[in-house]
This record gives C-alpha cells, structure tokens and sequence, in this order.
C-alpha cells in the first residue's frame, strides 16, 4: 500500500459526453462519436480528395467535443480580451480540474498554498496556428495565452497550487506519461496530490492532412482494431483530469476511490525502422517493468486496455508486444499461466 496511489477525482469532456456518467452510457451502449468534420472547425470538402494531391486528405471524419469554445470568463476571473486570445485548451482544463475537485469533494481553497502537483499530457496547438494567420493581429495576451506551459501553469496559479507544474508532449502517450510523472512526484514526497490529465482539440486540417498523406487515417472513419480490416485510425478531440492521492492517505481521509495505480513504467522504442515505427521488444520490456512494479500475480491480469491504432503495422507489433511481456512474466512468477486468454479493448 505504501507505493500505492488512489485516484479519488475525474472530470472530462468527449466526443458525446460532458462528463464520465454520459461517457459511460455511450460505452455501454456501444454508441459511436464519431462524426463528420463540423463546419465550424473547417470545410472538410476543401480539403477532400486524394492525399497525394496538394493538402488534400481521404478522411473527413472526427471525434468532437461540444462547446469547446464556450467559457465563463467571469467565474475564473478573467477578461474577455485575455480569454480570446487563450488556446481554448487552456479554459477547458482549468475548468474540468475545478470540476475534478469538486468531484472528490474538495473545496479548491483548502489546497490553497499546498504541494499540489499538475501535469497536463498536451499536444495540439492549433489555436496558436489560428492566432498567427497573417489576417489576425497579434494581442498581447498572446504569448502567455498559446504556451504549452501554461495549460498547466495556469491551473497552478488559480488554484494557488504549490507542486510541479508541467505540460508534457510525447504525441499519442503523452497522458499517460503525465500519469508517471505524477505519480513519481508524489512517491518522491515532491506533491501531496496532483492534478493529472491530458487534452486536445482539433482546430485546423493541417495534420488531418499530414497524417491522411502518411496513411495514418483511416477513410472509412472507423479504427478496426485487431482486425484483417484495419486501415487506419480516426482523430479525436477529448479532454480528461483525475485527482491523485497516495492511497494510504486516501484511506485515512475517507476519500471515494475510483481505481489504484499499483505500478508505472515508461521506455522508448529505441532506434527503428522509421521514427514512428513501434517495437514490440520495448513494449513487452515496459509492460513487464510496470507489472514487476505493482507486485501482483501475472495470472490475475485479465483486461487490458490497448493502444489499438488500427492500424495494419501498429496492431500486430502491439499484439506481439503483448505476448511477450506475458512470456517474460510467467517464468518469473514461477507459476505457469492456467488459462491462455487476456480481454483486449482499444
């Protein structure tokens, strides 16, 4: 229990849901976000065609999140000048870590002065591209209002936030390697808690295009994974914060706990084929790490949740990953595996 952390808060917005109950029903009702690019982030149609054309892309489909433009200045106390010119990636993280600590039953101003780390996983800075078009004037709440490091600054100072404040960019991981660097910080006696989570909007076609020529994208709009049919992933916005706490802790203040991270690890593939080409070798190297980290029996691992591209080269090396890292395990618990089978979810 000692290196145990409890995760007791959850805020998020997706694609279909503006909070984890609506994100729920569509899980269990197998609903699909999915939809055609709205007009208001761009004219899909002008960009359509074949990839290999000037910015063109074969893909027209999204995940989108409601209202990513919509916010209280006021309550946050705020102007609106500052506000238009803030990433809205910003807005919607300060108000879901509000959301978050209400959700734990928190009063913000109790943690006011405290050692509360924040590490916000971040990644796409399109609004920035929107500001600096050569038609828009550059204000001054520019600068502060598109930096990375204030998604995660910005929480820090409302709340008066003591701890690590940090955005972290590695791509597609790059929440989960936010998870990590919490979670270190708060073994390391750096945080008491942290504010942990990850964003991303999609506000222009630039990588839809870039990713669409590198045929990353699927154009049928749906991620097959682990299937013969996989040709591609779709991009999706979506936006989510957990509340960390060390668990023992947790369990002395009575709080509600949603799950417990039992172990973490990170690595890099390493050198590859190409610079995004996986390696199922360093998958099965991280994922052993972070079991031989959370002490438990390989044996009673029966879900997990995959990176699942769909993707005909990523899923494949994933799944090999995957065995491996089960291969490495049974010998060392010295207990063969009774049972040849492991849920898998995208």
């Amino acid at each position: 229990m000692k290196n145990e952390i409890a995760i007791i808060g959850i805020a998020c917005r997706f694609p279909g849901a503006q909070n984890y109950e609506e994100f729920w029903d569509n899980l269990k009702d197998g609903r699909s976000s999915i939809q055609e690019i709205p007009k208001e982030r761009w004219d899909w149609q002008e960009y359509w065609g074949d990839p290999q054309t000037k910015n063109k892309s074969n893909s027209k489909w999204g995940g989108f999140i409601q209202d990513a433009d919509a916010f209280d200045p006021g309550f946050f106390g705020l102007s609106a000048r500052e506000v238009e010119a803030t990433d809205p990636q910003q807005r919607i993280m300060l108000e879901l870590s509000w959301s978050c600590l209400e959700d734990a039953g928190i009063r913000p101003s109790e943690l006011s002065g405290d050692k509360i780390g924040v590490y916000m996983g971040v990644f796409n800075f399109d609004y920035k591209g929107l500001q600096e078009q050569s038609d828009q004037v550059i204000e001054t709440y520019h600068s502060i209002g598109t930096a990375s490091a204030v998604i995660a600054n910005r929480i820090s100072h409302y709340f008066n936030l003591k701890g690590p404040s940090f955005p972290i960019d590695t791509a597609c991981s790059s929440s989960f390697n936010a998870i990590h660097s919490a979670a270190q910080s708060i073994l390391l006696g750096e945080s008491n808690m942290a504010l942990v989570g990850g964003i991303s909007l999609i506000l222009t076609p630039s990588r839809h295009i870039s990713f669409s020529k590198a045929g990353m994208l699927s154009p049928t709009g749906s991620c097959k994974t682990f299937d013969d049919s996989a040709d591609g992933y779709v991009r999706s916005e979506g936006a989510g914060v957990v509340l960390l706490k060390p668990l023992e802790k947790a369990l002395e203040d009575g709080d509600s706990i949603y799950g417990v991270l039992k172990g973490t690890a990170v690595n890099h593939n390493g050198k590859t084929h190409t610079l995004t080409y996986p390696n199922p070798e360093a998958q099965a190297d991280v994922i052993a790490e972070a079991h031989r980290k959370a002490g438990i029996p390989v044996e009673s691992i029966s879900y997990i949740e995959a990176h699942g591209t769909g993707t005909p080269k990523g899923d494949p090396m994933e799944f090999q990953g995957l065995v491996k890292a089960f291969q490495l395990l049974s010998p060392e618990d010295s207990d063969k595996l009774n049972h040849n089978y492991c849920g898998l979810a995208q």
